[in-house]
């Protein structure tokens, strides 16, 4: 009974040390969690703006083409796929993973047909595992990432689009809705449905471009796409610093849980081999007599 005891506070102790761990990992998540939402629903308002622009320039001038404003017959897509480099956030990788590999199995049915950019070491390593065919991969990001940091992943998927190496492009995150809540998303980013049509933008006001109408919309129309992308990949830095903080939070009281059922086991062990050392002292009292 005392080396199950033993054994018993042993564990105890082991319990409340993952605690106090988890209770940190849990207050470091909700500390950057609240300064990447910030940052997330600051990037909003430029994306709105461009985008206004952007149709304000489609719609405004007559004949204007441009690749990513077409749709075209569909021979190849391209996926963006946005998870973390950590672990320890519940179902936050497995829910986009899962999603993106679902939808793969039921549009495609060859590897030729798909290509995919993949951000975060998670993704990359579940995908590569299963022999996903990936084209480029960026790991390593920050909990604060900057535009620099994802620039060049996010430029090459636009161009493939418009080099014509792909006919559409998906972008899959999860997106922010409160930190227990993150919505597994995919988005048809390319080509852009509603950008340009006349019937929804109505140019206010005629304007003359220099170069040309076609001219502007090639240096925007790229800045438009990857802003998107920039912003669904710190909608998804946020999602994913929800979900640390909840899968902690959901651990640390877990954790409170088995210490007090420890607890208890503990005690009535010590009742019972309390109990057991009086009665051994009764009966040898009583046989001396």
């Amino acid at each position: 009974m005392a080396r199950s005891m033993r054994d018993i506070k042993r564990q105890i102790k082991s319990v409340q040390n993952t605690r106090q761990i988890t209770k940190a990992m849990e207050m470091v998540a909700a500390s950057k969690l609240r300064k990447a939402q910030e940052k997330a629903i600051a990037a909003r308002p430029y994306a709105e703006k461009l985008k206004e622009v952007v149709s304000s320039i489609a719609a405004g001038t007559e004949g204007v083409q441009h690749p990513m404003l077409v749709s075209r017959p569909v021979k190849k897509t391209g996926y963006l796929i946005v998870t973390s480099d950590r672990g320890l956030a519940g179902g936050y990788n497995a829910n986009i993973l899962r999603k993106v590999t679902m939808l793969i199995a039921e549009r495609h049915k060859s590897k030729d047909e798909y290509a995919l950019f993949v951000i975060g070491r998670k993704g990359r390593d579940f995908l590569r595992r299963r022999e996903y065919p990936i084209v480029q991969e960026v790991t390593e990001l920050s909990d604060a990432p900057k535009f620099a940091d994802i620039k060049s992943i996010a430029n090459s998927a636009v161009q493939q689009f418009v080099d014509g190496t792909y006919d559409e492009l998906y972008v899959c995150y999860n997106q922010f809705v409160n930190a227990i809540t993150q919505i597994p998303t995919v988005d048809r980013l390319l080509p852009m449905e509603g950008v340009g049509n006349h019937e929804q933008h109505e140019a206010t006001a005629n304007y003359e471009y220099e170069p040309s109408p076609e001219g502007v919309l090639e240096v925007l129309l790229p800045k438009y796409a990857e802003t998107l992308i920039y912003s669904a990949i710190l909608d998804g830095k946020a999602s994913e610093l929800g979900a640390k903080m909840t899968a902690m939070g959901s651990a640390t009281k877990n954790a409170s849980k088995m210490i007090g059922e420890l607890t208890l086991t503990y005690n009535r062990a010590r009742q019972a081999a309390i109990t057991q050392e009086i009665t051994e002292i009764v009966a040898g009292a009583n046989a001396q007599s």
